[in-house]
């Protein structure tokens, strides 16, 4: 995938979509970085927008109106997930490239569309995996190369929040909200591709969720390597990180992670093995900086960044595939999630 650059040495001037409490969590990451400014604000109320703008920027109901009266560069997505298609769409049409959040688009059908338009366009659309950018993580990965073949990657995500509002009514909360950053982090580690799924969705007794709010499934990934998620939104007590724990068994050794501090990893024949705490080399940053780090070098440069809309497209079809699982009862491709959308 080749994309237009934007040569240059100055902050990326960037249009915020979306000034909710995301779109407020990006422009504090935004303001203590050097690599972009927020030039303007989009909403669809404006008064919301005129809050959130920083002093000197532009803020307006229209992406069109304010793109053109701020001379902006890029645009920085961050509205619900039912407003990605139209506002893609739109900023792609206006020549500029999109950093969008998770998930890619509100369905399968839409995001391959999208991957479509960004072809099309000749543009770069990007989506924010945000919780790829854990340095212990990339640390998992760096030490786990050394194990050689993988044989299982298993991942358990236990927590009891009580949001309120959508969530707690929507079908499938946990897959649909969660498990794609769970999901698309186990590709990165495994440099790895969902085959086929199957799926069991559930909900305890207790639980305070409409929707099945706990989920197992078992992924098949390239190379033959398995993917065992199992999660649950209504585990009080005992709870993992929202980085999950994390146990990866490989040929020549087994990795564990809690999802905050050092690997854990033990060799055959060598014992537990010391972890370094120096920052893995090419680590881009943390956190939501970590995805502002790869898209403005990629903007600048034509390096395909990680997240680039046809990559992330096979996490969200993980989601999708799992879903389509749990819902009929039986193993399913991904291949075929993806031909039944479009």
């Amino acid at each position: 995938m080749s994309f237009r650059t934007i040569p240059g040495e100055g902050p990326l001037r960037l249009v915020v979509v979306g000034a909710g409490q995301m779109g407020r969590t990006w422009m504090r990451a935004l303001s203590d970085s050097p690599l972009a400014d927020v030039a303007g604000v989009v909403d669809v109320d404006e008064a919301a927008a005129r809050a959130a703008a920083p002093p000197g920027a532009v803020a307006g109901t229209t992406l069109s109106e304010v793109a053109r009266r701020c001379a902006a560069e890029a645009v920085l997505d961050v509205t619900a997930p039912a407003a990605h298609l139209p506002v893609t769409l739109e900023a792609l049409g206006l020549g500029l490239p999109v950093l969008g959040e998770k998930p890619l688009a509100a369905t399968l059908p839409e995001a391959l569309e999208l991957v479509r338009a960004a072809e099309q366009a000749g543009e770069l659309f990007m989506v924010s995996q945000n919780r790829r950018f854990h340095p212990q993580l990339w640390r998992l990965k760096r030490e786990i190369a050394a194990l050689g073949r993988f044989g299982i990657l298993t991942h358990e995500f236990f927590k009891a929040p009580h949001f309120g509002g959508f969530r707690e009514v929507m079908d499938h909360p946990l897959v649909l909200d969660m498990a794609i950053h769970n999901f698309d982090a186990a590709r990165f580690l495994l440099d790895a591709d969902p085959v086929a799924v199957y799926c069991e969705e559930y909900n305890p007794p207790w639980s305070w969720y409409a929707g099945n709010a706990a989920t197992t499934a078992v992924f098949e990934m390239t190379g033959g390597v398995r993917f065992v998620y199992t999660g649950s939104w209504c585990s009080p007590g005992l709870e993992t990180s929202w980085n999950s724990s994390w146990r990866v068994s490989a040929e020549s050794g087994t990795a564990t992670w809690d999802g905050a501090g050092p690997p854990r990893v033990e060799r055959t024949g060598e014992g537990e093995l010391e972890q370094p705490g120096a920052v893995v080399g090419g680590y881009p940053g943390d956190d939501l900086l970590g995805s502002l780090a790869m898209f403005v070098r990629a903007v600048r440069t034509g390096v395909v960044p990680m997240g680039e809309c046809h990559d992330n497209l096979r996490s969200l079809a993980m989601v999708h595939a799992a879903i389509a699982s749990a819902e009929s009862g039986s193993r399913v491709t991904v291949e075929e999630v993806l031909r039944a959308a479009g």
